[in-house]
């Protein structure tokens, strides 16, 4: 594998592997490739990573202008998983209604791809099986159908968000990969959470945080931390308030240290909500709106128009 993408691999799924000298592969790399896809469609996923990297970095414009390209590629799993990228960007800024269009995109261009690795072989559809990051025609369903879960769970439709749910586990049972297991425990967690249900949103949270630190995948382990501590602030079991409190500060240290500006702002809004004393509340609150601000500033129109108007984004 080239050693650019192996340096993107790492920076987007938040591993904490080096390069090594004379670019070989070591023995456990995570994000590192088993198979690598042909190498006429290596140019797209080495876009598509850096599209990663710049939204987990709150750069949004950046992301978008390199995703929307790809969202129209011939190649109907590069263009899934363009669609399912640059809908979880459009979550993440509240615009759950525009990302769901995106992801029933992603979702069409994901059958369409298994239709033709089906006829011919995964070499037709352009990328190998078996990707260990999920960049595959797998992984690609199961983003697909776990963000139109989030999108209609962010939209208030919590039965339809339990069906997409369930048969997104039933991709991942099958081979969605790692990526698709934590996002999926991410999204059940926060279902249980918005349907009233605290206790069970911790268990799932739980699996999503063990996987993301199995694969040692940083940025997927503070989103991770982020969801548990919600889920164990929800459920005030006693020692939940202290350790949700430990996993949220842990989450916004590791998301300071490597520029996750998109893990930033929840982060300080979550501890204002934890905090006890009004002056650290306001004062989270505070760095909530100034992360918010700083990061829009790096975000399209379109971006900044959804955050500006949802109700989801404390701006």
């Amino acid at each position: 594998m080239p050693i650019v993408e192996k340096v993107l691999r790492t920076a987007a799924f938040g591993g904490s592997a080096s390069v090594p000298e004379g670019g070989q592969e070591s023995d456990e790399p995570p994000g590192a490739l088993r198979r690598s896809p042909s190498s006429a469609h290596a140019p797209q996923v080495r876009q598509w990573l850096e599209a990663v990297v710049h939204g987990a970095c709150g750069r949004y414009a950046a992301a978008a202008a390199l995703l929307e390209p790809l969202t129209r590629h011939r190649v109907a799993v590069v263009a899934s998983l363009a669609a399912s990228a640059l809908a979880s960007h459009r979550r993440q800024l509240g615009g759950h209604a525009a990302a769901l269009r995106l992801d029933g995109l992603a979702l069409r261009r994901a059958i369409e791809a298994g239709e033709v690795r089906e006829a011919g072989g995964a070499a037709s559809a352009g990328w190998e099986r078996d990707d260990p990051d999920g960049l595959d025609v797998s992984g690609a369903l199961a983003d697909a159908l776990i963000g139109l879960a989030a999108d209609h769970l962010g939209l208030g439709r919590l039965v339809e968000a339990e069906v997409l749910l369930r048969r997104a586990a039933a991709v991942v049972a099958v081979g969605g990969g790692w990526r698709a297991e934590v996002r999926l425990g991410w999204v059940r967690a926060e279902l249980s959470l918005a349907s009233g249900r605290p206790s069970d949103s911790v268990s799932p949270a739980e699996r999503a945080l063990a996987a993301s630190r199995e694969k040692r995948a940083g940025r997927h382990a503070a989103k991770s931390g982020l969801i548990l501590g919600a889920a164990l602030a929800a459920r005030r079991e006693t020692g939940d308030g202290e350790r949700a409190r430990e996993l949220v500060e842990s989450a916004l240290a590791s998301a300071e240290q490597n520029g996750w500006r998109s893990l930033v702002w929840p982060a300080h809004a979550l501890l204002a909500d934890l905090e006890t004393e009004h002056e650290q509340a306001v004062w989270n609150r505070s760095k909530t709106t100034d992360e918010l601000n700083a990061l829009l500033a790096s975000t399209d129109p379109v971006g900044r128009r959804l955050a500006l108007d949802s109700p989801w984004v404390p701006i």
